[in-house]
């Protein structure tokens, strides 16, 4: 009791210090990054020493989940603290048109192809508080009008409606809000420069948020040719490549060595560390949190194996097996993080809004991040207590072979539901997690439990269910 007493005072003091000197934020977002991409999380084919160097000065979550496997949705929860099936928008925008797959056993499941404007976002609250916002890359919730300079961002470089970089990575492209300076100008490079300029130039008496929002390393996968002989020679030098993995209709990637897929990797680090210079030269690293993140797994099941591997995960982008959905998080809070530091316990993309929130002496909204939790205690590295649920809603399908289902995680155990197959499969992360081991004919009560929990979510979420044909 005693302990809990002077926890709570330590706490607040704590509140009191960071309003007194708001924090400035960098969010580094990478597009369809997988969980075991980089070198801090065990890659040696792929070399990232600038965010190994980042989570060697923080925290590393080793259990950080997107709140879907794709990209939309989760971009969506980061910004409102809210489940994909809240704010519904279930798949990326537009999606697979379900009348478009052979064989389809359900009709298409109709959801919003924007953010909608009344939803309330992390930058317009920051905004209100006296935060200069930036958003630079790629935005993929809407059309014009709907673009980051209309849910609270100051300024919008490169964000528009495309999922993939329009025109390539290369100069000349096709974007309405990032003019080419010259041909051949590197898309990643730009809008580290532009990132750069911008913390440069900022109003040194307001704080700001700068989002980084990468296209790397979405499709195309483009060679970085600054890189891409290094990983070249690096991949000429390995055995001879294994079988690929069989998963359902598609197969998965069975290790990491595209060597353009690396040199994109690679493109990511080198702005990482330029950024990370720039707020060091600038003197005010230790007044700014860094927060890095994937949008969803890396993309490695397709009906022909995708450009990375997400072993020991099973599984990519696009399912709801934990190389689809678990994520390379890192975050550093100076002050807060303890440098090198790890966190195994699971967390998920609806969480960073009321954690900015606390960490910049802000009250929290709970009204608006309703579904997001705050990471303060686990980024001081306090114990948590309970038993949180996790739920992955993906009723439709998608071109890595994904077809609808559901999953749900309670503790260690995580449920899917394949609707399309009506298979139930049920597994222990604690001691499987590449679910390998199917539990459910083992443990048929504990599937019970859980189809009953995800069945009460959906219901109370009034989450759109597919309709067979």
């Amino acid at each position: 009791m005693k302990w809990s007493f002077w926890l709570v005072i330590w706490s607040w003091f704590s509140s009191l210090a960071t309003a007194e000197k708001p924090v400035n934020f960098v969010f580094f977002l990478v597009d369809d990054l997988g969980w075991a991409d980089l070198g801090c999380a065990g890659s040696t084919f792929y070399e990232t020493p600038h965010i190994d160097a980042l989570a060697a000065s923080g925290m590393r979550f080793t259990q950080a989940y997107a709140a879907a496997s794709i990209c939309s949705p989760t971009r969506a929860s980061i910004l409102t603290g809210r489940h994909p099936v809240r704010v519904g928008i279930t798949d990326w925008i537009p999606g697979m048109n379900a009348d478009k797959v052979k064989g389809a056993k359900f009709h298409q499941v109709e959801d919003r192809d924007d953010l909608a404007l009344e939803e309330v976002t992390l930058a317009e609250v920051l905004r209100e508080a006296g935060y200069a916002t930036f958003f630079a890359g790629k935005w993929h919730l809407g059309k014009q009008g709907h673009f980051p300079e209309d849910q609270g961002f100051d300024i919008n470089i490169g964000g528009m409606e495309a999922g993939s970089p329009p025109g390539g990575y290369y100069a000349p492209w096709r974007n309405l809000r990032l003019e080419a300076k010259a041909e051949g100008e590197y898309l990643t490079e730009r809008l580290t420069e532009e990132t750069v300029k911008f913390i440069e130039g900022r109003a040194k008496q307001k704080p700001f948020l700068a989002y980084l929002s990468y296209y790397n390393v979405h499709t195309p996968i483009t060679p970085y040719e600054k890189r891409v002989g290094h990983f070249r020679e690096k991949a000429a030098a390995l055995a001879e490549e294994p079988e690929a993995i069989v998963e359902h209709r598609g197969v998965s990637r069975p290790r990491q060595d595209n060597a353009d897929y690396a040199s994109m990797v690679a493109a990511v680090d080198e702005s990482v560390g330029a950024v990370m210079q720039c707020l060091k030269q600038q003197g005010i690293a230790e007044e700014t949190v860094v927060i890095f993140f994937s949008d969803n797994g890396g993309l490695c099941t397709k009906p022909t194996p995708g450009p990375t591997c997400n072993l020991p995960l099973r599984a990519g982008k696009g399912w709801l097996y934990e190389g689809g959905i678990r994520e390379p998080l890192i975050v550093r809070a100076p002050g807060v993080t303890k440098p090198g530091s790890l966190c195994d316990e699971p967390v998920v993309s609806m969480d960073f809004f009321p954690t900015m929130l606390e960490l910049a002496g802000l009250p929290a909204r709970p009204d608006l991040h309703v579904d997001g939790l705050s990471l303060m205690p686990k980024l001081r590295g306090m114990e948590a207590g309970g038993n949180r649920e996790l739920v992955w809603h993906y009723p439709h399908y998608h071109g890595s072979t994904w077809t609808p289902g559901a999953a749900i995680r309670s503790g260690d155990w995580k449920l899917l539901e394949l609707w399309e197959t009506d298979e139930i499969e049920l597994y222990d992360l604690a001691h499987d997690v590449g679910e390998q081991k199917n539990l459910a004919a083992e443990n048929p009560e504990k599937v019970r439990e859980l189809r009953t929990r995800l069945k009460v979510w959906q219901e109370a979420m009034h989450a759109p269910m597919p309709q067979p044909r």
